[in-house]
């Protein structure tokens, strides 16, 4: 009764405590998202103009393709430790010198 006096205790806090809002985003003049009130950024709610905004996403360079070299070596090594590792046998409560008798 006592736990779960508690759990509904626990429950109703969760549900009454307020919804965490985030402030408001700007723009710059590139169109970039940037906080409100730092040097460059636009009223809130401005946005860039759309013929505006095409020019400057040609503008920009392409990204780079991402790095998959250190992630494939990231697994490889991954699964060489879990392959390293010792087999289960289901006797985590005994040791192999548990077995011995002593004398």
């Amino acid at each position: 009764m006592r736990s779960t006096l508690l759990a509904l205790i626990a429950i109703a806090t969760l549900f009454a405590a307020p919804a965490a809002i985030a402030g408001p985003t700007c723009q710059d003049a590139n169109g970039d998202t940037i906080r409100c009130g730092t040097t460059g950024a636009m009223p809130v709610g401005w946005t860039l103009p759309s013929e505006q905004r095409l020019r400057v996403l040609a503008e920009r360079p392409a990204e780079p393709p991402p790095n998959l070299f250190g992630l494939g070596l990231f697994l490889i090594g991954f699964f060489a430790l879990l392959a390293l590792m010792p087999d289960f046998d289901g006797q985590w409560d005994r040791q192999e010198l548990d077995e011995e008798e002593p004398q």
